[in-house]
């Protein structure tokens, strides 16, 4: 089923999003200062091609060189994407058939809003918290 939503996504809007988040990165990786921020836009990016299956997680070596990006991400390009991301699910949850499309790219805000000192990984290598070993 994540393969049929996924190439949905891609035709319904994860193809001109990723393409977006990449030309963003490009920009980034033009000034040496900005680099952090186009790898961050390249990740993001291959996750809005294909985002079902893969969740984001808290890389655990992060530290507050993440936070102080973060914060200037976040007033510079984040809160835009967020509310693109927000535009854009309320037009794909219009029909029944674009309700998953919706979930999948509100989804995609916490990533866009601070997306240093985050992984995006399979769903399936993320373990449950409550079990040991």
């Amino acid at each position: 089923m994540r393969i049929v939503l996924n190439i949905i996504w891609l035709v319904f809007g994860g193809l001109w999003l990723a393409l977006g988040y990449f030309l963003a990165g490009v920009i980034c990786c033009i000034l040496i200062i900005t680099i952090p921020f186009g790898i961050a836009a390249f990740r993001i990016g291959v996750y809005a091609l294909w985002p079902f299956g893969k969740t984001v997680v808290e890389k655990p070596t992060s530290g507050v060189g993440s936070l102080i990006g973060n914060v200037i991400w976040l007033i510079l390009c984040g809160i835009w994407l967020a509310i693109g991301h927000v535009v854009t699910a309320v037009a794909m949850a219009i029909t029944i058939i674009g309700l998953p499309l919706a979930v999948a790219n509100l989804k995609m805000i916490p990533i866009s809003l601070m997306p240093l000192g985050k992984d995006i990984v399979d769903v399936d290598a993320v373990r449950p918290s409550g079990l040991a070993g």
